[in-house]
């Protein structure tokens, strides 16, 4: 595996598939730079327009209009962290656009293997996973053409998808 960079990263998500991208989230709380910021207004009770969705929302009319579809799946654990609950309340401009993003509380998946970092899966041909620190923090992310670590996250993503409830029929436990 070789790591990538942000850029590279962003390119894949802009287009480097043809068919699908898959995402699997399975921590409580991340602490992404862009994020941060938003989310602190959000703990403060203060109003956030949330335009800095606008971009990935944009993208993803495009892949829709196109007839790539995104998917992701976030386990959980209930009651919702801060970061998962804020992370639900601006999760409608995204299924809005074309992003089908599913919950599953995290007891549901006790007897499924999962891969050991979230990750972005690509047409079934490339996979991509996010590593973080304790805090949260994206620190790395690695790219890889192994057939074994495709099959592994395809037979994961594909056991946990059917379990997930679509965001608009899914009620945080808070």
């Amino acid at each position: 595996m070789a790591s990538i960079t942000d850029r590279e990263f962003d390119e894949l998500l802009a287009s480097g598939f043809v068919r699908e991208a898959v995402h699997l989230e399975t921590r409580d709380a991340y602490g992404t730079a862009v994020e941060l910021p938003h989310m602190a207004q959000w703990v403060a009770g203060e109003p956030d327009d949330l335009a800095w969705l606008d971009g990935w929302c944009d993208q993803l009319k495009l892949h829709v209009a196109a007839g790539r579809s995104v998917r992701r799946v976030r386990i959980v654990s209930e009651p919702l962290s801060d970061y998962q609950r804020w992370s639900y309340s601006i999760a409608s401009p995204m299924v809005n656009a074309g992003e089908d993003i599913r919950w599953i509380p995290r007891k549901g998946v006790s007897s499924i293997g999962l891969p050991g970092n979230d990750y972005y899966l690509f047409d079934e041909r490339l996979v991509v996973f996010l590593h973080y620190a304790g805090n949260g923090l994206g620190i790395d992310k690695t790219a890889s053409t192994d057939p074994a670590d495709i099959l592994l996250c395809r037979m994961a993503f594909e056991t946990v998808w059917p379990l997930a409830i679509p965001h608009y029929e899914y009620t945080p436990i808070v």
